[in-house]
C-alpha cells in the first residue's frame, strides 16, 4: 500500500516544528537537527536527526516525542528513526544562533539592558535557616505557575540544590555552551554537577568569580521569567561577585524568628547599601510548629522577620516588606530529600501555601522598554 499523495515532506517538517528539543527548548526544526525527513512507498516516515553530543541523555525521549508527531501525519503507517551526530561546523552555527550575538564571546544576558528577566538573588547572613529550602520551593512554585524559570546554585562550598530539587542529570555541552539539566520544569546548574561524588570544593576568591561568571553566562538559560540564584550564608567574595556581575539583582533575605539569626540576617541586607543593590524583601522561615491541638510552638521565637524587614527599611529608606512567615513541617524536610519540593509534594501544607504565597509576590516578569513607543512629548514653553 502507498502512502496518500498528501504525505508530503512539508506535512512531515509541520510535524517536526511542534517537537522541542528536550534541552534547549526549541523546536528541532530551527536548531538544524533535522538532516532530513521522507515517506516511503510503504508508508513508513523515515527521519535523520542529528544529535549535539554523541551521548545525547535524552535520545529517547526524542525518539519518542518525534515518533508521536509524526504518526500524526495522514498516511504514515509507521515511524523510522536514525540518529546521527552535529559536525564541529553545525555546532558553532548552533552556538551561533542561540547566543545570538555572533556566537563568539559569551555575555551574562541577565545584565543586559533590555533583560526582561526578575534576578532574585536569595541571601542569609548565617547557615541554617533553610535558604535552599525556600529557593528551590519558590522555583519549582513559580514553573508550576507557568513562568520559564533557572536557578545557580551560587553556595560552591555548601550547594545542595540539586537534590532538593531533584535534578539528576548531568549538564550537556555544545562547543562554548552547557546545556543545564532540568526538574520540575526549573532549570538549574550547580558545582555538585561537575564533581565527583560528594567532593569538596576547596576555591578562593577568584576561583568563585569565575564560577559564577560561567554559570550566567556560558549556560544556555534561554528567554527566562526569573532566575533565582542560592547564595552562600554571609557577605564574602560570593556576594561581592554577584553584584558585579549582576548589578539589577534584587535581594531577598531569610531569617529565623530567632533574634540572633536576625542580627546577622541584617548584615547580609545591609550589603544591598554598598552594592547598590534592590532588597526585594524578608522571608522568615520556620516561624512555629503547629501542634496536634492547633496551638502554635514558637521553637526559635518571634518577631525575628519583622525585626530585620523594619530594620533594613530604616538602613535604605526604602520599604522592605516581610514577604512571608514560613511554618516548621517536616514534610519540608521530607520532600527536599526525596528531590519533589514541598509546594509540589504536598500542595496543602501550611509550608508550602506560605512559600506559594511567597512567589505569587514574586511572579512579575520585568517588562522591557526596547523598542516601545514611549508616548512622550515636548513640554511647551
Amino acid at each position: 500500500m502507498s502512502a496518500p499523495a498528501t504525505t508530503s515532506e512539508a506535512a512531515l517538517q509541520s510535524a517536526l516544528a511542534t517537537v522541542n528539543d528536550p534541552e534547549i527548548r526549541r523546536p528541532i526544526t530551527d536548531l538544524g537537527m533535522v538532516k532530513s525527513a521522507t515517506v516511503r512507498p510503504d508508508g513508513v516516515a523515515e527521519i535523520a536527526i542529528l544529535l549535539t553530543v554523541a551521548g545525547c541523555p535524552l535520545r529517547d525521549k526524542l525518539r519518542n516525542d518525534i515518533t508521536v508527531a509524526v504518526a500524526q501525519v495522514p498516511g504514515v503507517s509507521g515511524v523510522d528513526i536514525e540518529f546521527g551526530v552535529m559536525t564541529d561546523e553545525q555546532r558553532r552555527n548552533l552556538q551561533t544562533s542561540l547566543r545570538g550575538n555572533g556566537g563568539s564571546e559569551p555575555i551574562i544576558p541577565f545584565a543586559q539592558p533590555g533583560s526582561r528577566t526578575r534576578v532574585y538573588a536569595i541571601a542569609s547572613g548565617k547557615g541554617g535557616v533553610g535558604k535552599s529550602s525556600v529557593t528551590v520551593n519558590l522555583a519549582a512554585s513559580l514553573a508550576a505557575k507557568g513562568l520559564a524559570v533557572g536557578v545557580v546554585d551560587a553556595d560552591i562550598y555548601g550547594h545542595s540544590v540539586p537534590r532538593m530539587l531533584g535534578a539528576e542529570g548531568r549538564p550537556t555541552q555544545v562547543e562554548e555552551m552547557i546545556m543545564p539539566p532540568q526538574a520540575h520544569g526549573v532549570k538549574v546548574i550547580s558545582i555538585g554537577m561537575f564533581t565527583a561524588g560528594n567532593a569538596a570544593v576547596v576555591w578562593r576568591g577568584p576561583m568563585l568569580h569565575r564560577a559564577l561568571q560561567q554559570f550566567l553566562a556560558d549556560v544556555y538559560w534561554g528567554d527566562l521569567d526569573v532566575l533565582l540564584l542560592d547564595l552562600p550564608p554571609g557577605t564574602g567574595d560570593v556576594a561581592i561577585s554577584l553584584a558585579q556581575l549582576l548589578p539589577s539583582a534584587e535581594i531577598l533575605v531569610v531569617t529565623t524568628p530567632q533574634m540572633a539569626a536576625a542580627e546577622v540576617a541584617e548584615r547580609a541586607g545591609a550589603i544591598s547599601l554598598q552594592t547598590h543593590q534592590r532588597l526585594v524583601g524578608v522571608v522568615e522561615n520556620m516561624s512555629w510548629l503547629e501542634l496536634p491541638s492547633g496551638e502554635r510552638m514558637e521553637v526559635f521565637g518571634a518577631g525575628g522577620g519583622q525585626t530585620v524587614a523594619d530594620s533594613l527599611t530604616r538602613l535604605t529608606g526604602a520599604q522592605v516588606p516581610l514577604l512571608g512567615q514560613i511554618p516548621l513541617d517536616t514534610r519540608v524536610r521530607e520532600a527536599g530529600d526525596a528531590g519533589r519540593p514541598v509546594v509540589l509534594e504536598a500542595p496543602e501544607a501550611p509550608a508550602a501555601k506560605a512559600l506559594a504565597a511567597v512567589a505569587d509576590r514574586l511572579a512579575v516578569r520585568r517588562e522591557s522598554l526596547v523598542g516601545k513607543p514611549l508616548n512622550l512629548r515636548p513640554a511647551g514653553r
